[in-house]
């Protein structure tokens, strides 16, 4: 904003307070017409969105209390004034020199000031004691923010959390979910999302007060657990029992898969209690890869067996070579 602007627009009358104003009753005021003029309360409404920029325009001046001192002493020089921007040497009837005339001992003209190196501000700068085009942030100051004192207050972040299936965690959805102040937002979750991952979204945390960037809403997602499979990285893991004769005469299986038709595994004679076959492919899938479904094989014990299939258990332990599974482990641990 230029500094003709100081004297043009009445800041105290946008904000509908008086010039004697407190700081709380101020902000009180401000508050109350950015809540009724925010294009959030107006959408598609031009006229709203034009008020919301003046009011919070209004308040990044006199909402600051160094600003407000430089506003006030600008406004009572000029007595609210309008001047013309100077031409040549001079200024033009009613204009620059009829303002500030008065300061110097007469008429700018008169003293030949001239006003077209670094214009107003330049000029303005140095009745407070420093130049507007220095590094003081002043009135000629151009290092960002209104007048060089900072842009508009940017808005809280909020912490939120949420809570998803499994199915939802590994294949991805989009869901909706309602913030403190009633406001559905979607959002979008990722394939692959971990248990206590975080998700930014960007923009949908609390407003400016001022007119500025809106916070952020950071969510944490939790991931219920799923009754049959886990989560290895990128790979699901499953555990799945077969019979005794199944692991030591071989047999061809079903193993399930998340959101699918089970798949067929082959278990080959002798195959122990804890291994693990892999089935490509059957994992996670994400952008940046896809995991495989990682089958661990239990043995399955009979908890009751008949009085017929006792004796032929024991028949069968009979014909067994004499060997104890343990010795090397017994053997090892001695060691």
């Amino acid at each position: 904003m230029a500094s003709q602007d100081w004297f043009d627009k009445d800041f105290y009358k946008v904000l509908g307070v008086s010039k004697d104003v407190t700081p709380a009753e101020l902000k009180k005021a401000y508050r109350k017409l950015a809540r009724k003029y925010h294009p959030d309360s107006n959408p598609g409404n031009p006229a709203a969105e034009a008020k919301f920029k003046e009011i919070s325009e209004a308040h990044s001046v006199i909402g600051d209390p160094a600003q407000r001192k430089e506003y006030d002493a600008v406004r009572a020089m000029g007595g609210g004034a309008r001047f013309t921007a100077p031409r040549g040497g001079g200024g033009q009837a009613g204009g620059f020199d009829d303002v500030f005339g008065g300061m110097f001992g007469g008429g700018a003209r008169q003293q030949g000031y001239s006003y077209e190196q670094g214009g107003y501000d330049d000029l303005l700068g140095g009745l407070f004691g420093r130049g507007g085009g220095g590094g003081g942030g002043g009135f000629g100051s151009t290092s960002g923010g209104f007048r060089g004192y900072g842009g508009p207050t940017r808005g809280r972040d909020v912490i939120a959390s949420t809570t998803v299936d499994f199915i939802t965690a590994t294949h991805g959805d989009q869901i909706t979910l309602q913030t403190q102040d009633g406001r559905a937002i979607k959002v979008k979750i990722p394939a692959g999302v971990a248990d206590g991952q975080k998700i930014k979204l960007r923009g949908q945390g609390q407003h400016s007060p001022d007119g500025g960037e809106a916070g952020d809403i950071v969510l944490t997602v939790s991931v219920r657990k799923h009754p049959v499979f886990e989560r290895e990285g990128l790979n699901l893991r499953v555990a799945v029992p077969v019979t005794f004769v199944e692991a030591t005469l071989g047999a061809t299986i079903e193993v399930p898969t998340l959101g699918g038709p089970p798949v067929k595994l082959r278990i080959v004679p002798g195959t122990p209690s804890g291994r693990v076959l892999r089935v490509k492919g059957r994992g996670v899938v994400t952008p940046k890869g896809t995991g495989d479904l990682l089958a661990e094989v239990q043995v399955a014990v009979p908890s009751h067996l008949s009085k017929d299939a006792e004796e032929k258990l024991e028949a069968f332990a009979a014909a067994l070579p004499k060997e104890n599974p343990r010795d090397d482990l017994l053997a090892k641990a001695r060691d």
